[in-house]
């Protein structure tokens, strides 16, 4: 999944071998593992505040809020 969402986020894929540190998944709290490929999701106003997402609990999100997801803080 990739690209922006309703000019609100950008979407990047993080591939398994990029992905070198551990983050917490807002959709989950569940951490997201060294080595796991995951999104980065940065709302385009404030790229200060990226999360880094699992792609399902992204994907989720996403269908949740019908394409407008909140923002995690």
């Amino acid at each position: 999944m990739r690209g922006r969402y309703d000019d609100a986020v950008e979407v990047r894929h993080v591939q398994p071998y990029e992905a070198t540190k551990a983050y917490r998944c807002p959709g989950c709290n569940h951490e997201i593992r060294a080595g796991e490929g995951h999104e980065v999701v940065v709302p385009v106003d404030a790229p200060d505040l990226r999360r880094h997402w699992h792609t399902a609990c992204w994907r989720n999100e996403v269908r949740r809020t019908r394409g407008r997801p909140r923002r995690h803080v």
